[in-house]
């Protein structure tokens, strides 16, 4: 191996990059290590019973297709593992009958399977030409080396992926409420945030309505915490179905919900929460039982960002609630079966 495509090697080997930008310039370093015109990996489903080609280079009158699938029955890379026969360069004699080889005009291929760590099959690492080249000793270690790299390579990327995915999955259950699917308190405060900072540079208001579900408690002891946790999903669907582009929903813990809407007209909150109102109202199905649910307590205040906190602006919308709820009793009808 030459120095020149050592340092090649090495300098793509110490650069972050990924699978595809690594495995194109080992393609491109293996196709002056064999002469032939095309090299390119693939991959092997063997569920669908199919061989796709992932990447390719084509630098002569060759072209393998990338993207391009084979039944893999049917595929020169199947035949030339089951015989353990990885280079020909009379495939055209040798296998005669493949259809595959004659339509690209394969006669002389070198090639090595890439298994993973496991020793599963990922796929095939190939080197093909349209002339009858010679056996290269230097090109077959080359690309077992190649394959081998490759292979570490991908389960390098498989390693990173599900551990973003798993990061991603603890930051979206850190951030959500588990019953109802709505941001969880921590979530509102990051998000109330934000919305704060958006409306003082806006030079807008923020209306936030405080939500308590009024006999939430007599109507988890009369019917069980079964149906309770189905009467909670169901308002965090009801308040998901009301929410707008520029409006928080959550929840902030047992029966307490928020609702925060950005740059909301103050002469709009009285139409505001009349519709808030009927969101939460009405039947809900829990189980079998279809109970009709008079509404909730709701503290609705018109935040100014500049003069008031995240801290007091609940306080204060807490204690709005409290006074709805006041209210409320005096003229609510009670829960029932309908």
């Amino acid at each position: 191996m030459s120095d020149n495509i050592l340092a090649r090697i090495s300098h793509t080997l110490a650069t972050e990059q990924s699978l595809e930008c690594m495995v194109r310039q080992l393609l491109e370093m293996l196709e002056l290590v064999t002469n032939m015109e095309s090299t390119y990996l693939t991959k092997i489903d063997t569920k669908a019973e199919l061989q796709h080609i992932v990447y390719a280079r084509n630098s002569g009158e060759m072209t393998i297709p990338e993207n391009a699938s084979v039944p893999w029955e049917e595929s020169l890379c199947k035949r030339a593992m089951d015989e353990n026969f990885f280079f020909c360069n009379d495939v055209n004699v040798h296998w005669a009958d493949c259809e595959r080889a004659r339509e690209l005009g394969i006669t002389t291929f070198l090639s090595t399977p890439v298994h993973l760590a496991d020793g599963s099959l990922y796929g095939t690492l190939w080197a093909s030409s349209k002339r009858t080249m010679p056996f290269s000793l230097n090109g077959e270690q080359v690309l077992q080396l190649f394959a081998s790299i490759i292979a570490r390579y991908i389960e390098k990327e498989s390693l990173v992926n599900q551990l973003r995915a798993a990061n991603a999955a603890l930051i979206y259950h850190s951030y959500t409420d588990a019953l109802t699917g709505l941001p969880n308190r921590r979530a509102i405060f990051e998000n109330l945030e934000t919305m704060f900072s958006h409306a003082q540079k806006m030079g807008c208001h923020i209306t936030l309505a405080y939500i308590d579900l009024d006999d939430f408690k007599a109507i988890n002891d009369h019917y069980g915490h079964h149906c309770g946790d189905l009467f909670l999903r169901q308002v965090g669907q009801r308040l998901l179905a009301f929410k707008t582009e520029d409006c928080l929903v959550g929840r902030l813990g047992g029966d307490e919900f928020l609702v925060a809407i950005l740059c909301a007209p103050y002469n709009k909150q009285t139409q505001f929460i009349h519709s808030l109102r009927e969101q939460l109202s009405g039947d809900y199905l829990l189980a079998e039982t279809i109970l009709h649910y008079p509404g909730t307590s709701i503290g609705l205040i018109d935040i100014d960002p500049t003069t008031t906190d995240i801290e007091s602006a609940l306080r204060s919308a807490d204690s709005a609630m409290y006074l709805d709820k006041q209210m409320r009793r005096q003229i609510q009808s009670p829960w029932h079966i309908v």
